[in-house]
């Protein structure tokens, strides 16, 4: 027998609900029918499906059979809670016990994919890198995110954007059209290196030919160090080669800042935006510690008066859905935006869910389902 026909069987039987196995145990026994399976999430989300028809794909070549596909969504729009992403239709028997593993598959991949596209949208023109893959759950987790914010940044893109340009690993880096991941130095090359000059230094005469994005929070001298940077590599600035990461933690204010100056200057550079916050999170994100409205605004500041306005911005902690809107309202000014927070917050919302809706062709689901019915005019024939 074929090693990898018996090792996919063994995963599915081993990852499946025991119940759906025994429910295929079953049908083998009592007859097989010709079933249709709706996939939905209860929220609305970005389609994002691929992962999952890939691994069922392969699930059909090893066991020898087909199942037909109606993706009701293609990947990419926009999709409504409730509304049946795709209908599987195939034997019974060989669909019983592959719904947990599909489901896995589907639910938390449409979830980041809408995340994704409502970040990119809301900074239109900010580039985003995605850095996810050290809060996933390993390899396959790694590849769902990547690919989820490859597809939700597609969609905003076409609506305009400028979205993920590039992620931060080689693994997944195919899924934004690259062949390596991109990026520079963590703070640990910082603290090795005794300064961030240094620090810089070292990247730079390492890798002479790639941009060079320095962290510039280690010693809480984000102003400071950035000039000094800028100080010793002044072609890069002026040639626009030069980056400056603000990536501070939430337990203080960037260099120079506390609530009164932080305040002030939001007020001197988006006056308004101050009263238009809806709750304490937002006004965090406005004027707070950590990568504040007030503290990208600041670093803009020091740099134009220094003489360095080429130099670009990147921002990296917590940058969600939210804290990209609030970014937006006060119009501050990032270039680039390095974030894994695409990653679903609330994990329930990623539950996606399979009903059967026609057994041999006859419509059927349980009662409070019957929204996942298809219409006569879209059902296939012999479906």
């Amino acid at each position: 027998m074929d090693s990898t026909r018996t090792d996919l069987g063994a995963e599915i039987a081993g990852r499946t609900d025991v119940y759906f196995n025994r429910t295929r145990t079953i049908v083998q026994r009592f007859g097989d029918k010709r079933v249709t399976y709706a996939m939905f999430l209860r929220r609305p989300v970005i389609s994002a499906p691929r992962l999952m028809l890939d691994w069922l794909a392969e699930v059909a070549a090893t066991r020898a059979c087909t199942f037909d596909i109606e993706v009701t969504h293609k990947e990419g729009t926009w999709t409504g809670a409730g509304e049946p992403l795709v209908y599987i239709s195939g034997s019974f028997a060989e669909l019983a016990d592959l719904e947990t593993i599909l489901l896995q598959k589907l639910g938390a991949a449409c979830v980041a994919a809408h995340n994704a596209y409502q970040m990119a949208l809301a900074l239109p023109n900010v580039a985003f890198l995605a850095m996810e893959a050290r809060h996933c759950a390993g390899a396959e987790m790694q590849q769902m995110m990547a690919y989820a914010a490859s597809v939700g940044s597609r969609a905003a893109q076409a609506e305009g954007a400028t979205g993920f340009v590039a992620n931060a690993n080689d693994f997944t880096a195919h899924w934004f059209g690259n062949i390596a991941g991109a990026g520079t130095m963590p703070h640990a090359l910082i603290g090795y290196a005794g300064s961030t000059v240094r620090a810089a230094e070292m990247f730079h005469e390492a890798f002479p030919q790639e941009t060079l994005t320095v962290l510039v929070d280690y010693y809480g001298r984000e102003i400071t160090d950035g000039l000094a940077v800028c100080q010793r590599f002044p072609a890069l600035a002026a040639a626009g080669k030069l980056q400056l990461r603000l990536d501070t933690h939430g337990g203080r204010f960037l260099e120079g800042l506390d609530p009164a100056e932080s305040y002030a200057v939001l007020e001197h550079h988006a006056p308004g935006a101050i009263r238009r916050y809806r709750s304490d999170t937002e006004l965090r994100y406005l004027v707070g510690t950590g990568v504040s409205a007030a503290a990208v605004w600041r670093m803009r500041e020091a740099l134009n008066q220094a003489g360095f306005p080429a130099v670009r911005i990147v921002a990296s902690s917590g940058f969600g859905v939210d804290k990209c809107r609030v970014m937006a309202d006060c119009r501050a000014p990032i270039d680039v935006v390095g974030t894994g927070s695409f990653i679903p917050d609330t994990w329930s919302e990623t539950y996606a869910t399979a009903d059967i809706v026609e057994y041999d062709g006859q419509p059927m689901v349980k009662v409070g389902r019957e929204f996942l019915l298809r219409r006569n005019g879209d059902r296939k024939k012999g479906a």
